[in-house]
């Protein structure tokens, strides 16, 4: 929804047929009178002449943008290696306004960098003859230095004017940043809507590299590749010291347009403390495969050498949903009973993946931050559970304001954590971020209309506002439970990791307590073996000769369930244990030219920073889940440990031992292709951290916000 404004002093030249004016609006000669309205412009995008060189082997890998009112409306496919591409690409736009010339900006695509610009132009729609296909060459031209000769774009073009039964849709389409008022803003984002939802999922599993090219001096690499789908990124892991590397990592794509997309795939070496090595690239034209059926890929690499083994399956979905408050699913008894049978109990078996759904209404809210110098803020909410996201529509110039919308989404693992963002529409830059909340799913209470404060980007301290906000949860307790043993869903790279000295210091300090706790406790061994407290000495002496001389297997998850219980118990006399002291994230305070003196030892630093932020993360965890921080998890290690109790008192050791080295063994073989995963790893990767738990709670409101009591909007 969301653009930014670029104005140029020098604009490129354009060339059009004979007869037609270029010189600008106010020398246009139009067949006619001018009457606004709506108009159909159809585009065919050609192709390009000698465009400029960008990259260091001497060509570019174009693509175009077309914009209008600084809002992206186009974008063309990437032709890789080309500087004379061919895209013959047809795009219509429905457009209120000539007044607004086209801006087309042509750029050369560099996969995880930032995008070499190769030109621009602008085709002014006013000059176009009406209901005519016209030949249209535009020079490229840089503003910067505009002697410089940049190459042309061949278009057609086609200006077709809307009268009569269009009128209706003229009003649906004006431009929800130029006007006020909340009826057509609700409008323009039901229109917009569609462009926010996911038609299907693209998922790929990353099998293995055969006789890839060697790029270190000892003959071999360290690769790892890299995928990307429009703003979808995905890093895999790097495999040291091989040209026939095995990953067997799963990545999941969303589908937004039902034609499909173009995944570009690129193998990088490993090169600590330089800049890693291209090794080279290839491409998945989504649109060439067939649905619900799982494609075995072996892509030969270009720029490089050897191939990628890929499995790359088409599913179909309509996963999320945006409407009007006035549209209530679960409203309708009919409609929510329907549901309730759909993830009843009797039923859990019945499509696994379908976990349950979440309704989310996005009432208002109030006492936002003021982000412009009038004092005012455009606030807009943005709703993201997992990978999808959906947004509200704008409404100007006030710090209470109410959108009044339903999301629906379907919910694929109950442990996710549904993040509710506002931000001030900027439309000369980014979007400014006014304040957010996460919400774990499982900490929802039904049909509870809810004040939330507002937290910042860290989610660690307050800001100005409050979000009212009522949800719906409905699941089955089966395929949650199910869902939790298997890897959770990763979520998209958008941006590199940052060496942080404050996150490291905050890492490491969580490292300590998690080794505090087990010192202290081998400290508390240690006391009973030193007879520092005679009586529990003795005590601990005669449990030690009583549980050694009579040890069965199934002891030790029944020990395990000991301080569940214990702690649940604490927890039900109304003592809270689950609460972790956590050091709260500080603001950067780093000078500018830290970056540059850590440069030589960044990937270093990274690593340590990302192992000391796992191993922290997997201690708090173990000690959450004891803790009954997610009593949803508590139940199911309860349940886990007394099956694991159950099995192990009844079968013996041996065969057990044997199923499980069989099962191994024959993994591979009865399934080549086969993801490794670790359920207890991924169980405890939905127990949240002590820093989660920190942003997951609930700040205290003010008496004054209360779901109840509404504030009038401020004057627009």
């Amino acid at each position: 929804m969301l653009g930014w404004w670029l104005g140029l002093t020098d604009l490129p030249s354009v060339t059009l047929p004979q007869g037609i004016n270029t010189v600008g609006p106010s020398n246009v000669d139009l067949p006619g009178p001018f009457k606004p309205g709506m108009y159909e412009l159809e585009i065919v995008l050609r192709k390009g002449n000698n465009l400029a060189i960008r990259d260091r082997r001497g060509t570019s890998d174009p693509y175009v943008k077309f914009k209008i009112t600084g809002k992206e409306v186009f974008r063309s496919k990437t032709i890789h290696k080309n500087l004379n591409p061919v895209w013959d690409e047809k795009v219509t736009l429905l457009v209120d306004s000539l007044k607004e010339p086209l801006y087309v900006k042509v750029f050369d695509y560099d996969f995880g960098l930032q995008d070499d610009f190769m030109g621009s132009s602008y085709l002014y729609l006013e000059s176009l003859e009406h209901l005519r296909t016209l030949d249209v060459i535009l020079e490229l031209k840089d503003p910067q230095y505009p002697d410089h000769d940049l190459g042309s774009l061949e278009l057609a073009v086609t200006l077709t004017p809307k009268e009569g039964s269009f009128k209706d849709a003229t009003m649906l389409l004006r431009r929800s940043w130029k006007r006020s008022s909340k009826h057509q803003s609700l409008r323009l984002s039901d229109i917009h809507r569609k462009a926010q939802l996911w038609r299907g999922i693209v998922s790929i599993s990353l099998i293995e590299g055969r006789n890839l090219q060697p790029m270190d001096a000892n003959g071999l690499s360290d690769p790892y590749v890299k995928f990307k789908m429009g703003h979808q990124k995905y890093k895999s892991k790097t495999i040291h010291k091989t040209l026939n590397p095995q990953w067997r990592e799963q990545f999941d794509f969303h589908l937004y347009d039902e034609r499909g997309g173009v995944i570009d795939i690129t193998l990088w070496d490993r090169d600590a403390g330089k800049r890693d090595d291209f090794m080279g690239r290839c491409q998945v034209d989504i649109s060439l495969l067939s649905k619900e059926c799982t494609h075995r890929l072996d892509l030969s690499l270009e720029e490089g050498e050897g191939t990628l083994a890929l499995l790359v399956t088409l599913t179909a979905s309509a996963a999320v949903s945006i409407a009007d408050l006035s549209v209530n699913v679960l409203d309708d008894p009919r409609e929510r009973k329907e549901i309730l049978h759909r993830y009843s109990l009797l039923r859990s078996f019945n499509n696994i993946k379908d976990v349950g759904i979440v309704q989310v209404k996005v009432i208002r809210a109030e006492g936002l931050m003021a982000a412009d110098v009038t004092g005012k803020s455009d606030p807009f909410c943005v709703v993201e559970l997992s990978n999808d996201r959906l947004q509200t529509h704008t409404v100007y110039k006030n710090l209470n304001p109410e959108w009044n919308k339903v999301f629906m989404f379907n919910v694929k693992d109950i442990h996710s954590v549904l993040e509710v963002t506002v931000y001030d529409e900027d439309r000369d830059r980014s979007a400014d971020f006014l304040g957010k909340v996460s919400i774990p799913l499982l900490s929802i209470q039904n049909g509870e209309r809810k004040a939330y404060a507002l937290k910042s980007k860290e989610m660690t301290v307050p800001t100005k506002g409050v979000i009212f906000l009522e949800m719906d949860v409905i699941y089955n307790a089966v395929k949650a439970g199910l869902r939790t043993l298997i890897p959770i869903e990763q979520k998209y790279i958008e941006e590199e990791p940052r060496v942080s000295k404050q996150l490291l210091l905050r890492n490491f300090n969580r490292v300590r307590r998690c080794f505090m706790v087990l010192f202290n406790a081998a400290c508390y061994v240690n006391s009973c073996f030193e007879w520092e407290s005679p009586q529990r000495s003795i005590c601990a002496f005669l449990l030690f000769v009583v549980v050694v001389w009579n040890f069965e297997l199934y002891m030790v998850p029944l020990a395990l369930l000991l301080p569940l219980a214990w702690n649940y118990a604490l927890i039900a006399s109304g003592k809270d244990v689950r609460q972790g002291d956590v050091v709260s994230a500080s603001r950067d305070s780093e000078r500018k030219g830290f970056m540059n003196k850590l440069y030589a030892i960044q990937d270093v630093c990274i690593s340590v920073q990302s192992a000391l932020d796992e191993v922290a993360s997997y201690g708090e965890r173990i000690k959450n889940t004891f803790n009954w921080t997610v009593p949803f998890l508590s139940w199911l290690a309860i349940v886990a440990l007394c099956v694991v109790t159950v099995i192990v008192y009844f079968i013996p050791l041996r065969y057990i031992v044997l199923a499980w080295g069989v099962n191994k063994f024959t993994k591979k073989l009865r399934d080549p292709y086969t993801i490794d995963n670790n359920e207890l790893l991924d169980f405890l990767s939905r127990v949240p951290s002590d820093v989660q738990v920190v942003q997951y709670r609930e700040l205290k409101l003010d008496p004054s916000h209360s779901p109840n009591k509404r504030k009038k909007n401020n004057p627009g």
